[in-house]
């Protein structure tokens, strides 16, 4: 019975993080994003069939995407985008775990900030300031990747 409850404990801890922490970033802008991190519990999700990663990926991806104002859905294709094209082009690393989630990491922030970018030219908008806070926001990406 233990068991069964320190499970539904860790979710309702995942699900509070989730819900949360998008929340602080809009009020402390110099909190890491995680965005790369995202896409790769959402892939981690699909390739090994675990619902609960992929369920909390995307719902952190929605959140972070509604409570900074960013265009909705933009970080879900950007992550499917490098899941379609790139992932299976980085088979060849298999020996270090630890290089694929790094390359991963990195991939999915370049891909989102360039369709972002693009977002921006075709709508003329500027929906995101590109200064040094995303450079140390991607390095705390590439360290919570290697440390998983």
């Amino acid at each position: 019975m233990l068991s069964g409850s320190v499970k539904v404990f860790k979710i309702i801890f995942w699900l509070i993080i989730v819900l949360l922490y998008p929340m602080l970033i809009s009020i402390y802008v110099t909190l890491p994003l995680f965005i790369g991190f995202a896409g790769l519990m959402f892939i981690i999700g699909i390739e090994r069939d675990k619902l609960v990663y992929t369920l909390f990926a995307t719902l952190y991806m929605l959140n972070l995407e509604i409570n900074l104002s960013l265009p909705l859905f933009l970080l879900l294709i950007s992550t499917t985008i490098f899941y379609i094209f790139l992932n299976n082009k980085l088979h060849f690393l298999k020996l270090c775990r630890g290089c694929v989630y790094v390359l991963t990491v990195v991939s999915i922030n370049l891909i989102y900030f360039f369709v972002l970018t693009l977002y921006d030219i075709v709508t003329h908008q500027h929906s995101i300031n590109y200064d040094g806070l995303i450079a140390i926001s991607i390095i705390y990406d590439i360290i919570v990747a290697v440390l998983l």
